[in-house]
């Protein structure tokens, strides 16, 4: 199959020894798409990128073929955070993150919604959506666009339900370019079944009420180690967690879904993605539903 012509699938890879080695990593596990941290995603303070580190990822991307790049944010991160000292770390630490992903030309910035931690979910909500307006200056100046991320409902997360993002899309689009990603683990966990063609059906119709399919813009693709409904965010290899294998063809066939970049944040590396991207791709080449 023609690289261009192949379907969007890759991992989170590493990027040790330079943030271009992500690319180099994707090539490696035959990717097309790869999702990276443009920094330490366990610190404040960012890193900068240098004209020699564009010119070294410019260069990478060319030789790897890598068609789709997507950066996730720093687990530091909370847009709804309560205090106004973190809150205020968290937005600043988001707009660094968002000028690397210019700087690197990269199609997505996937992130965690936030957490509600002492306050209610909807005030937790509103000041997300009062966090993302505060980048519509910067967001305007390049072609990346924010990811909201669905999460497992762990703790005090919020954006567990498709209500809960469609609450915060609702109010700022048109005004910065955003979208959402889909995580597996994290939607089967929070009580979406998944688990056949049927449920995803059912889903994708729950989404495209409470949300708009249109707003849907990639997938993590991870099975689950904790069932259905538990609040859990625990990834495990495809196959071999609660979700099971024909939940991973009907993404790779279903007409709404099979074309869209996915990212596998499966437990493994190199080996085990090299399979897991081979398995998906064979799903693919199915055909669509």
């Amino acid at each position: 199959m023609n690289q261009a012509n192949s379907p969007l699938i890759g991992a989170h890879t590493s990027t040790a020894g330079g943030v271009w080695n992500a690319l180099y990593e994707g090539k490696q596990i035959g990717a097309s798409t790869i999702q990276f941290f443009t920094s330490n995603q366990k610190q404040w303070v960012g890193r900068v990128i240098t004209p020699e580190i564009i010119e070294g990822w410019n260069k990478a991307k060319d030789e790897s073929g890598i068609r789709f790049t997507m950066s996730h944010d720093s687990y530091l991160i909370n847009l709804g955070c309560p205090e106004a000292e973190n809150l205020q770390k968290s937005r600043t630490a988001f707009r660094n993150e968002l000028e690397r992903c210019h700087a690197l030309d990269v199609d997505f910035l996937n992130f965690h919604p936030g957490a509600a931690l002492k306050e209610s979910r909807e005030k937790c909500l509103d000041t997300i959506v009062e966090s993302l307006l505060g980048f519509k200056d910067l967001a305007d100046k390049g072609k990346t666009v924010l990811l909201l991320e669905t999460t497992a409902g762990q703790g005090s997360s919020v954006g567990n339900r498709f209500e809960e993002i469609g609450y915060i899309v609702d109010r700022v689009k048109g005004k910065v370019p955003i979208g959402v990603c889909i995580d597996t683990c994290h939607i089967f966990a929070a009580g979406y079944d998944i688990r056949t063609l049927q449920g995803w059906e059912i889903t994708l119709e729950q989404f495209d009420k409470l949300i708009g399919l249109h707003f849907l813009r990639a997938l993590h693709v991870n099975d689950s180690k904790k069932g259905l409904g538990t609040c859990v965010d625990r990834h495990d290899f495809l196959g071999k967690g609660e979700i099971g294998l024909p939940c991973f063809e009907a993404i790779m066939r279903h007409p709404a879904l099979r074309n869209l970049p996915k990212f596998l944040e499966t437990p493994g590396s190199v080996p085990e993605w090299t399979e897991e991207i081979k398995l998906l791709k064979s799903y693919y080449d199915l055909g669509s539903l």
